[in-house]
């Protein structure tokens, strides 16, 4: 809710019960000013509308944000994750917020993934989808050729790989796009031939195998402290 507020425009609607409004009395302040539309609902209108146990008394309709492919890989950025056949919105929201803890620059969602905007997708991503460019729809093949024409090395995250994370690591520094698929079965070998390398996640004790968003933060957190520490060097004298 804060995170909509924070870009006017996005936030077109907001539902709120008696109880929220004295609770949360400076969002809803802060949403009419903004000029959109507030509306009191009873506490059973707004449990079907938050299709949630036990929610919060608030609901905002926020217009859509995503970004052209284009656009995104205009930018040059240098972390991007890349979600390919990934069906959970629980799973793809927490690789969002991850995503948008690891200091990247932007998410691409290829058409075979879960929505973005599906409530529980959004819900896991805690805010992050507000914070971070988020591409939806995208064709794997166009993606993995914008970002390498943006100068990104295409890193494909696999548990059977046969290198492991570890011996990426000089090239992490480097601008990259991690590529991560379905948590049941992986990335298909089409897919995998998009990325420059496939790595996987070493597992030192006896799990049989990490949970996507659990790998996903992994990868990305060792790319984003190879890239500050590379930048805490070149801005040394």
């Amino acid at each position: 809710m804060r995170e909509a507020l924070g870009t006017p425009g996005v936030l077109t609607e907001l539902f709120a019960t008696g109880a929220a409004r004295d609770r949360y009395s400076d969002l809803i302040e802060q949403a009419a000013r903004q000029g959109a539309p507030v509306a009191g609902v009873s506490g059973e209108v707004m449990a079907e509308l938050a299709q949630t146990v036990t929610p919060q008394g608030l609901l905002a309709v926020c217009r859509f944000i995503d970004v052209p492919l284009a656009d995104l890989a205009a930018t040059r950025p240098r972390l991007v994750a890349v979600l390919a056949n990934v069906r959970d919105p629980g799973n793809a929201g927490t690789v969002l917020r991850t995503a948008d803890a690891a200091g990247a620059q932007g998410v691409i969602f290829t058409a075979a993934s879960v929505d973005p905007y599906n409530s529980k997708c959004v819900r896991s991503s805690a805010g992050s989808l507000f914070h971070v460019p988020v591409v939806t729809g995208a064709d794997p093949a166009a993606a993995a050729a914008a970002l390498r024409a943006a100068g990104l090395r295409l890193l494909a995250a696999d548990g059977s790989a046969p290198g492991v994370l570890d011996t990426a690591a000089p090239f992490l520094a480097d601008p990259t796009a991690w590529l991560f698929g379905n948590e049941a079965w992986g990335l298909p070998p089409d897919l995998l031939a998009l990325a420059d390398a496939a790595v996987a996640v070493p597992i030192y004790g006896r799990a049989e195998s990490l949970n996507l968003a659990a790998a996903a933060a992994v990868c990305l957190y060792a790319s984003a402290a190879r890239q500050r520490a590379a930048a805490h060097v070149t801005a040394s004298p």
